[in-house]
């Protein structure tokens, strides 16, 4: 699982640092004010509509189903895999269709009821552009659950990288050409920054389909879904459009007071939220997604076998491998955080200022980086019995605990406090759940081991807390020696995070922590070679 997860991580690894540069280039071209609200809304329609449509199947249904289907069927599972290709280029290009069309209503659901026919209009017309990245979305999300399956890792992984170039391109042509003022910018200017950005999409599911011929795979359409599993799938999946629409409702109240925030508060909005969300992905995205990504396959042939023993000590090992590096990173943004974003933010079209107010909101989402990426690794136990009930149960518990949350602060913070306090909703929310999904875990594999996995995270973060003291002091020094600029933040960067980092490393290896010594060793023989 290690080697799987290297491959993974360090395609992640390049996809983020330049989903970095892209991030930091769109911010610089079109801001943090209300183009950057307005386009930041209509970027994320896409991933709702596609995560409510066929995102959330993907993990919890097909990837066992195909796992099961290779084994049962004559064929090796090769018709049933094209039915799902064929039926997700069919219903998600209707849907592209449709969204376009809706592209206005659905803003005005998704943005703040205090905002301008104008503003609307704008993210209406970036929406319409964007919009039609549903359907590349589910080619290529369909095509990576099927090299997963035939654990060929790397090129899901990759692919962003291309998404991110193009899209790093655009934002260019952007900052040179067109306006950071909402009421300055042409439709021209419009066409390019959404044309562009599905532009990128596009490029990453033809690396994908690609790939996915080269693994064996060749694609006929069939349209036949009788006796083919795709019923069970389908009553299987119904639960996990569930538990997406409800995380889609606390999404939509995210969105709604954020912008709202926004309005009310210039650069202290659903931009600053997001860019700040994106960043605290990061250690999530490099180490846990590649863990969960090799893990949900094999606890799945270990379920449908009944070795449960087996299932267990998979889980356990992606727990403690992934909090390895969640411990640290999460304690290391809770720190340096505001140094991170001034160094990515503080260009073009955007000031200090408002990159700096980004790098709190990301303070307060490190609190949640361990909880988070352990309660993604918990609905893996779930969807590998073929259960979609319980995380959509969950899933309610955990809206119901953040909207409120979000609501009380929206309603009792000053304004350029408000997407702070959602953020630590966000973090206390996925507190509790993770808490809750552990139990019912537990109960559903009779038992998780988690004796081993809390002595492993005690030790975790003890070796931890040493490389938070050391990146403080660092922060603490330079503060004292000059203010946090770019280049000043690029030093504390480097050396309060290095230093921070290598006495984590040491700490670890000296207290015996097995994950971080099989990281070093793993490294180290890559380096060897």
């Amino acid at each position: 699982m290690l080697r799987a997860s290297a491959i993974m991580a360090a395609g992640t690894m390049v996809s983020r640092l330049t989903g970095f540069v892209r991030t930091a280039v769109l911010a610089a071209a079109i801001g943090t004010f209300a183009l950057g609200d307005a386009y930041n809304a209509a970027y994320t329609i896409p991933l709702i509509l596609f995560d409510l449509l066929i995102g959330g199947v993907l993990s919890s249904v097909i990837v066992p189903m195909i796992v099961r289907a290779k084994k049962q069927d004559a064929d090796g599972g090769r018709a049933f895999e094209q039915r799902l290709m064929t039926l997700a280029i069919v219903v998600l290009t209707l849907i592209a269709v449709l969204g376009v069309l809706l592209a206005r209503p659905i803003m005005v659901l998704y943005t703040a009821s205090n905002w301008s026919p104008h503003k609307i209009d704008v993210a209406a017309s970036l929406a319409r552009f964007i919009l039609p990245q549903i359907a590349f979305f589910g080619i290529g999300a369909m095509a990576g659950a099927i090299l997963n399956t035939r654990d060929r890792f790397a090129a899901p992984m990759w692919a962003p990288v291309l998404n991110n170039i193009v899209v790093i391109g655009i934002g260019v042509a952007y900052y040179m050409t067109g306006s950071s003022d909402i009421d300055k910018v042409s439709d021209r200017s419009l066409m390019l920054l959404g044309l562009g950005t599905t532009a990128g999409i596009v490029a990453q599911s033809i690396v994908l389909v690609i790939a996915l011929h080269r693994a064996g795979f060749r694609f006929r359409p069939r349209l036949g879904l009788r006796d083919t599993g795709l019923g069970e799938a389908g009553k299987a999946a119904l639960w996990t459009f569930v538990f997406v629409g409800i995380n889609q409702f606390g999404f939509w109240v995210t969105t709604k007071l954020a912008t709202g925030a926004g309005d009310a508060a210039p650069g202290a909005g659903n931009s600053a939220y997001s860019y700040a969300f994106q960043l605290f992905q990061l250690p999530y995205g490099i180490i846990a997604v590649s863990v969960i990504t090799a893990m949900l396959p094999r606890m799945s042939r270990y379920v449908h076998d009944g070795e449960f023993d087996s299932a267990r000590a998979e889980f356990g090992s992606g727990v403690r491998l992934v909090s390895s590096v969640i411990v640290p990173s999460g304690l290391l943004l809770m720190v340096l955080g505001p140094a991170a974003t001034t160094l990515i933010f503080s260009w073009g079209n955007m000031n200090a200022e408002n990159a700096l107010y980004i790098g709190y909101v990301l303070q307060v989402f490190g609190l949640a980086l361990v909880p988070f990426s352990i309660f993604q690794l918990l609905l893996r136990v779930f969807y590998s019995f073929g259960d979609t009930r319980t995380p959509a149960i969950i899933a309610a518990i955990n809206v119901a605990i953040q909207a409120t949350l979000s609501l009380i602060a929206y309603s009792t913070l000053p304004a350029r406090y408000i997407v702070i306090g959602m953020a630590f909703a966000y973090a206390l929310t996925y507190v509790i759940g993770s808490g809750v999904a552990w139990v019912l875990a537990s109960k559903k594999i009779q038992g998780l081991g988690g004796r081993g996995v809390a002595a492993g995270l005690s030790r975790m973060y003890v070796a931890a807390i040493p490389a938070a003291v050391v990146a403080l002091a660092v922060l603490w020094l330079a503060r004292e020696i000059a203010p946090i600029t770019a280049l000043s933040s690029a030093v504390i960067l480097a050396a309060g995070g290095g230093f921070g980092l290598l006495f984590y490393l040491l700490a670890a290896h000296r207290m015996r922590v097995p994950e971080v010594s099989s990281i070093i060793g793993l490294v180290t023989s890559r380096v060897g070679r």
